[in-house]
């Protein structure tokens, strides 16, 4: 029991220290030696309990993965309990705020692991293309058709497309990403601070899944 006991804090360990790593420095700046520093451990360790740093970046996500799609289902799962076919705004309301309760939920990854989302976005790993359709996809699956209800008057390849356009821009605002910051040197946004991102991120998001649909020859293209 205490070798067990051993084990998962020891794999804990090591998983923390490369998450926050991975952020910091990206997979391909992040060394084995770094990891294994932070965490206390030698290379033996990591290679015993994750076969390699790719595997290690595969565990990082898939430990995060059914406690992330469970918040986001939960938050929609309560709303549509509540209105038969919510608006737009109010099923990206619910994906806002369980952003925003992922990121204040340190034991969900908080947003250490919404920055790590936003990075793998910029700079994708091979290692992720099976596992995060495999876990994540019932998330989309049930925003998706969410939004497909709630907004008729656009295909449901439209709808794709401004789902992909809204989970990129909440999650690199949550980041912190502020690309003001390199034409200013003191831009008025402060990307720091997650209510405010939510505050001013709904109603510009909401108007966008709520626009005219685009050039009917754009909708029937999926690429």
């Amino acid at each position: 029991m205490a070798e067990s006991i051993r084990a998962v804090e020891t794999s804990t360990r090591i998983l923390d220290a490369a998450e926050l790593l991975f952020v910091e420095h990206g997979f391909d700046a992040t060394s084995m030696r770094l990891i294994t520093q932070a965490a206390g451990v030698n290379i033996a360790a990591v290679n015993y309990y994750f076969g390699s740093k790719d595997g290690l970046f595969k565990a990082v996500f898939e430990r995060r993965a059914e406690p992330f799609v469970r918040l986001f289902v939960g938050h929609l799962d309560r709303l549509e309990r509540s209105v038969q076919i919510p608006a737009a705004a109010q099923v990206v309301e619910s994906f806002v705020s369980a952003a925003c309760e992922l990121g204040r939920d340190t034991t969900l990854g908080g947003l250490v692991f919404v920055r790590l989302l936003a990075r793998t976005f910029v700079e994708p790993h091979p290692v992720l293309k099976e596992s995060m359709p495999r876990r994540y996809s019932e998330l989309t699956r049930r925003y998706t058709d969410a939004l497909v209800r709630a907004l008729p008057h656009l295909t449901e390849a439209e709808v794709h497309w401004r789902f992909h356009f809204l989970a990129n821009a909440m999650f690199n605002a949550f980041a912190g990403t502020n690309v003001l910051r390199l034409f200013m040197a003191q831009p008025i946004v402060n990307a720091r601070d997650p209510q405010m991102v939510a505050r001013m991120l709904v109603p510009f998001v909401v108007a966008g899944l709520d626009a005219p649909a685009a050039d009917p020859a754009l909708n029937n293209s999926n690429s």
